[in-house]
């Protein structure tokens, strides 16, 4: 097999492995039980109108595909993962409004050059594994002058510090790979899209989870519902001691940011134009 082959063979095999890792658990509850409000809250920022075309990237279940779509856009929500996508469908059919669901890889988007008025991803691209290849599909895809929004964990906040705290329980990333919350790190979103855009605002906002009372509710919450909490466990087999030091790590974290029984989790919203 030629060098092009084999990377073409070990880039499927790892979307197979994103895959089935988005698939585990419960993502969806995650997204509605726990940041609720983020995927409007992204709409908004991006100031969706009725009649946009809009492309939610790594939609998972459509906790912003489906606010757009409320908002009266033409919205197409695509991700890697088409269990997600499933239930997408049925949650936008109880909601009676209609979507064009898709299932895409972030970082070899399906779609025309300039296709979307709005291009945007909530807590989703960031987990593309190849930052530069899914940034510029990200503004290949948007039109001239067209929106550009994002919604990352920063590395500072307790998300990223989880996959932090998770990190030397994991095997080894692949080659090429970078950690998904310096999507969450101005500079280096800055870095990925270069002077393609314009009219970058770049804040920092926090997330107000009260779902988790006591810090054990957390790790219980994510060790059954996050898909890569859940790999990083099932990884670790049946060593119960790196399994139990994982679990006072995660609930040494989740302590450390709870006060009253409401966490504050940091995140970054950017949003910018695609210039001509």
């Amino acid at each position: 097999m030629s060098e092009a082959t084999d990377a073409v063979a070990a880039d499927r095999a790892l979307k197979a492995r994103h895959r089935a890792m988005w698939a585990m658990g419960d993502y969806p509850s995650v997204a509605s039980h726990v940041i609720p409000e983020a995927g409007a809250q992204l709409v908004k920022e991006c100031g969706v109108q009725r009649g946009d075309s809009v492309l939610d990237i790594a939609a998972g279940a459509g906790n912003a595909a489906i606010p757009a779509a409320l908002a009266g856009a033409d919205v197409v929500a695509c991700d890697l993962t088409p269990e997600l996508l499933e239930i997408g469908r049925q949650v936008a059919a109880v909601r009676g409004v209609g979507l064009d669901w898709q299932e895409a890889d972030a970082e070899h988007l399906p779609f025309a050059d300039g296709e979307f008025d709005v291009v945007m991803s909530c807590f989703g691209i960031m987990f593309a594994p190849h930052h530069q290849a899914a940034a510029d599909e990200m503004v290949r895809v948007c039109r001239p002058g067209g929106t550009i929004g994002m919604s990352n964990w920063t590395p500072q906040g307790f998300i990223g510090r989880m996959f932090a705290a998770m990190k030397p329980y994991a095997p080894p990333p692949p080659p090429g790979a970078s950690p998904p919350p310096l999507w969450g790190d101005e500079e280096h979103v800055y870095e990925l899209l270069g002077d393609r855009v314009t009219d970058v605002e770049a804040r920092r906002r926090t997330v107000r989870v009260d779902a988790f009372p006591e810090p054990g509710s957390f790790r219980t919450f994510f060790k059954t519902c996050y898909g890569p909490t859940i790999a990083v466990y099932r990884s670790l087999g049946e060593d119960s001691d790196r399994a139990a030091a994982l679990d006072r790590e995660l609930d040494e974290l989740a302590e450390e940011h709870t006060r009253d029984g409401v966490m504050e989790w940091e995140f970054l919203l950017l949003t910018a134009h695609r210039t001509a």
